[in-house]
C-alpha cells in the first residue's frame, strides 16, 4: 500500500545532507578569514600576508631594497609578493573545500560550490 512512499525518506535524508553541507559551507567561509597565508618575493625581502579568501591583511618589506633607482624593481618584488598570497590563498581554500567534501561520495573533479 505505501510502495510509493519509500523515496520519502531518502528525499528526508538528503534534505538532512544538504543543511548540514550548509552549516559547514558557512562555518569554512568563517574560518577562511582566520586562515592566513604569505607569499613572498624577491627571496622573501617581501613578504605578503593574506587570508585563505584572498584579502590582503600585511605587507613586510626589508629595507635593504630600499633605494631610489630601484623603484620598479620593489613595485615589482612586491606586485609578485602580493600574486604568490593570492595564489596560496586560493590553493588553500581548494584544500579546505577538498577536506569538506570528502564524506559526500562525490565525483572526483567535482568542485564546490558550482
Amino acid at each position: 500500500m505505501f510502495k510509493g512512499m519509500s523515496g520519502l525518506g531518502d528525499m528526508a535524508k538528503m534534505m538532512k545532507q544538504a543543511q548540514d553541507m550548509q552549516g559547514k559551507m558557512a562555518q569554512m567561509q568563517e574560518d577562511m578569514q582566520n586562515i592566513m597565508v604569505e607569499g613572498q618575493s624577491g627571496a622573501g625581502l617581501v613578504k605578503a600576508t593574506a587570508t585563505a579568501k584572498g584579502e590582503l591583511k600585511a605587507l613586510d618589506i626589508d629595507p635593504s631594497i630600499f633605494n631610489g633607482d630601484d623603484k620598479e624593481v620593489v613595485e615589482d618584488l612586491i606586485l609578485a609578493a602580493i600574486k604568490d598570497a593570492q595564489q596560496k590563498a586560493n590553493d588553500r581554500a581548494a584544500e579546505e573545500m577538498q577536506k569538506m567534501t570528502e564524506g559526500l561520495g562525490l565525483p572526483p573533479g567535482m568542485n564546490l560550490p558550482f
